[in-house]
């Protein structure tokens, strides 16, 4: 009759546990940890003495006098410690985590056992970081937990912990995504695309820690051997995880489903929405499917509901722009155009309108893809194609429901931009977007969409380009002496003594990239005097004249900016690039 042990899961008959790895002999010659130490230089003979004595009076253990003497650091204990025992020694901050590894082990247990589930190595054996190789006990507990042999290597006490954290960045129960499951999944019979607890698991995991990191965006990008996951953090993109080939057909599904997506149509792209809460933080995420040539690509847009909206004055604008934007948005009618690529805060600046404008005096309305932020006091409309609610057909129906402002989330069409404008100029005061690079471009787009240099004359009042700039680490940032290459671009000739840039060195707080948030950088051009009678010229003709009515471009705007020490020099330019504009 065989027995049973208790494990957290449950009583496992001891027949059915992996039959253990053979334990390492314990050589007769394994030299002790002090005398390694000593023969490597790393302690001399009179600290050794002096921690052994300790040792004996205190009874703690070796290495932990050391580390607290300040004699030795927990990298260097991990690494002696990994000698000592013949493993491999780990630093788990530039090691490659597998989900399915380290989801084999609840987070309880990975603490409780300071250990670190890190890859498969076969069917049967799993790598193992641990912070003691000496605990025999947490080993055969680990292997009983597991259900699989346990292979170990050495980390330090602090790299596990901050893995840990890194992988389990929440506690069972913080992340709540709240979806009702279509009847049309339920009954799909498809190995190939089965949601399994691995997959929910590792999806949950991936969106609490691009939430944590601070991500906008999430991509699943399948690989010829893998499922790569990036993140987009202050606009700029870097990895996450990678998640195994296997896992990647399971991990698509469960995104479907969320998105309530057919998961058996593998060839068309999809859209859909999540709703989450995680940490009683409320948030949407809009789900994107492509095809591509190793498999389905997903994207979430993480959009925050619960953040504040920043208002004018935390926009971080120059007091000219600043006035020069407030006097066109406190105008009884016109057209206030903010441009500029995705991701370059047009939304916000948008929004930072409107909440100056929402007063009792007002009926404020707006049509929006999506409706991102919910304001009280003002009718918001969602764009629904399905059911054939578009941009010109909503703005429209609002144009007749009385509004003294109203916001167009985007002119995407000559029809929806004809319309803008016609409001505009019937007395109603009309914030939109538009993608162009700069705000004189903006003119020859909208011309290029059919709208008459006339109407445009009559109802714009200004066009707001903007771009948003990492904003330097203030834990990291660090004076450097300019380079001729930056004082060229700065339009520098003869540097003063007091002239300083700053760059990021690179730092915990902001993982290693010297940056940490963003700045704006906006191109406010009003149109009025001689810009609104050129508006029948070339894009040159509009912009030169813009600057002669004192118009700061984007470059010259992420040129102070560099001089005040809020970016640098390399991301200003990565964002505006060398052109004036």
């Amino acid at each position: 009759m065989f027995g049973s042990i208790l494990t957290d899961s449950g009583f496992v008959e001891a027949a059915k546990l992996p039959r253990p790895l053979p334990l390492e002999p314990i050589f007769a010659d394994r030299l002790p940890l002090g005398t390694m130490l000593v023969q490597k230089g790393v302690l001399t003979p009179e600290q050794l003495e002096a921690a052994l004595t300790e040792r004996e009076e205190t009874n703690q253990r070796l290495g932990e006098i050391l580390v607290g003497r300040q004699w030795l650091t927990r990298t260097q204990l991990a690494q002696a410690l990994a000698e000592q025992h013949g493993l491999e020694y780990m630093d788990l901050a530039r090691t490659e985590i597998d989900p399915s590894a380290a989801y084999l082990l609840p987070k309880k247990l990975a603490r409780r056992y300071a250990a670190l589930p890190v890859q498969l190595l076969s069917d049967d054996v799993v790598l193992v970081a641990v912070a003691d190789p000496t605990n025999v006990v947490a080993s055969d507990d680990l292997r009983l937990a597991l259900g699989l042999n346990v292979r170990l290597a050495v980390a330090s006490s602090e790299g596990l912990q901050a893995a840990i954290n890194r992988i389990y960045p929440h506690d069972d129960g913080d992340l709540i995504v709240q979806i009702e499951e279509p009847e049309r999944h339920r009954h799909i019979d498809d190995l190939d695309t089965s949601v399994t607890a691995p997959a929910i698991q590792t999806v949950n995991t991936v969106i609490a820690r691009a939430v944590e990191e601070r991500a906008s965006d999430v991509h699943f990008e399948p690989q010829a051997d893998t499922l790569l996951v990036r993140i987009r953090v202050d606009g700029v993109m870097r990895p996450l995880m990678t998640i195994k080939r296997s896992m990647q057909a399971a991990v698509t599904s469960r995104l479907k489903v969320m998105g309530e997506l057919d998961i058996a149509d593998k060839r068309t792209p999809q859209d859909g929405r999540i709703s989450v809460r995680l940490g009683g933080r409320e948030m949407d995420v809009r789900v994107a499917v492509v095809p591509t040539t190793n498999g389905e690509q997903v994207v979430l847009r993480i959009l925050n509901r619960a953040s504040e909206r920043l208002t004018l004055s935390d926009l971080g604008m120059t007091n000219d722009a600043e006035e020069a934007f407030s006097r066109s948005i406190n105008q009884p009618y016109g057209v206030v155009i903010a441009c500029g690529p995705t991701g370059s805060g047009k939304t916000t600046t948008l929004y930072a309108a409107l909440d100056i404008l929402n007063d009792d005096d007002r009926c404020l309305m707006t049509i929006e893809d999506p409706v991102e932020y919910q304001i009280p006091g003002i009718a918001q409309i969602e764009v629904n194609h399905k059911s054939g609610l578009s941009f010109a057909r909503g703005l429209r129906t609002i144009l007749r429901s009385d509004p003294d402002v109203l916001l167009v989330g985007e002119m995407r069409d000559e029809e929806t931009a004809r319309i803008a404008m016609q409001a505009g100029m019937t007395g109603h005061l009309v914030l939109t977007s538009l993608h162009t690079h700069n705000a004189a471009s903006s003119i020859a787009r909208l011309k290029d969409m059919g709208v008459e240099p006339g109407i445009l004359a009559t109802s714009i009042q200004c066009i707001v380009a903007q771009r948003l700039a990492r904003r330097l680490c203030p834990e990291c940032r660090e004076q450097y002496p300019p380079s001729p290459e930056d004082l060229a671009w700065l339009g520098i000739e003869e540097p003063t003594a007091d002239l300083v840039l700053y760059r990021g060195r690179g730092c915990d707080r902001c993982a290693g990239t010297g940056y940490l948030g963003r700045v704006g950088l906006y191109e406010i051009m009003e149109v009025r005097g001689r810009v609104r009678r050129l508006l029948e010229a070339s894009t040159e003709e509009i912009f030169a004249a813009a600057i002669e009515n004192g118009m700061t471009t984007l470059r010259q705007y992420g040129i102070r900016v560099c001089l005040e020490g809020l970016s640098s020099v390399p991301e200003i330019r990565r964002v505006t690039g060398d052109r004036l504009s």
